[in-house]
């Protein structure tokens, strides 16, 4: 039986060098960061990722890095999605070849298909792969074609190996539900980071932060308080989150991330063109008033 991912999953930053290339050494020092500072899990070339931006090839050597970095001390998710379904078979069948826990997979973006269109693309990917871990991925801000609480029962019920859902469409309702699954099995992590006090007070199995990226500590603390039941801290947490993601504007600008996580050591260059920079003063600016609010945390 597939065992639940549960806790902080950090769709991991891609670090690129300043003439463009990913820069494999900074992403495992960003591994190294990430699980020093307590991460449940790692969880590379998503949206944060900036994943869409790179080749395949980019792709494969980076999950590759990413799982040899973590070393098994904490599970790794690649994202595999992709525009074409061969596309995404491939960079599963690479993630499954490279011993990473599990995939997710992102509807395909761009071109809108019809819903049957879209769950034969799922169907396909998972029976190609029948013994490997696939999480259906909900993102429609990001891809025209959604997954409905309908297909989600339709693609579990025809395959053997898909165990969770992340979602990052605000759905609380859609992952509650899907809770039940596979005998009360399969695995659920939310998305928007202002949810995650309310959904993992509410059972809910993870959360997949990208401002945990440069702030781990607190999103790892905000989980563990939700998980515990003391939910006076994990709203007080939350509020601090809430804080930090205004700062970092939470994930609208990956470059705030990337510059800010800078301030704190952790070089990981800046975004792929033609994504834009911010404005350099805010990064220092974004640190400080963050720093402050590290500060107030409880020792762990």
């Amino acid at each position: 039986m597939y065992e639940k991912i549960r806790g902080i999953i950090v769709p991991m930053l891609t670090p690129f060098k300043q003439d463009g290339p990913v820069d494999y050494d900074a992403a495992s020092t960003l591994v190294n960061y990430l699980i020093e500072h307590g991460v449940h899990g790692l969880f590379p070339l998503g949206t944060t990722g900036e994943g869409p931006l790179l080749s395949l090839e980019e792709r494969k050597q980076l999950a590759q890095v990413v799982v040899q970095a973590a070393a098994g001390r904490v599970p790794v998710v690649i994202h595999s999605g992709a525009i074409t379904t061969a596309e995404t078979i491939q960079l599963t069948e690479h993630a499954q070849q490279i011993g990473a826990r599990a995939a997710a997979i992102i509807p395909p973006y761009y071109f809108k298909i019809s819903e049957r269109a879209l769950i034969d693309h799922y169907l396909a990917v998972a029976r190609r792969l029948p013994s490997f871990p696939i999480y259906l991925y909900d993102n429609p801000g990001v891809t025209p074609n959604h997954l409905t609480k309908a297909m989600v029962f339709e693609i579990v019920e025809a395959t053997e190996n898909i165990v969770g859902l992340k979602d990052s469409s605000g759905s609380l309702e859609k992952l509650f539900a899907a809770r039940q699954l596979r005998d009360n099995t399969f695995n659920t992590a939310i998305g928007p980071d202002g949810l995650i006090a309310a959904g993992v007070a509410m059972g809910l199995d993870a959360s997949v932060s990208g401002n945990a990226n440069v702030v781990p500590e607190l999103v790892v603390a905000l989980f563990n308080a939700a998980d515990q039941g003391n939910l006076e801290t994990a709203r007080s947490l939350q509020d601090k989150l809430n804080i930090v993601r205004e700062i970092l504007q939470d994930g609208r600008d990956m470059s705030m991330f990337k510059g800010v996580l800078a301030q704190r050591g952790i070089s990981v260059g800046q975004v792929r063109p033609p994504l834009p920079v911010a404005n350099r003063d805010l990064f220092a600016q974004g640190w400080q008033k963050i720093e402050a609010i590290l500060g107030t945390l409880e020792p762990v």
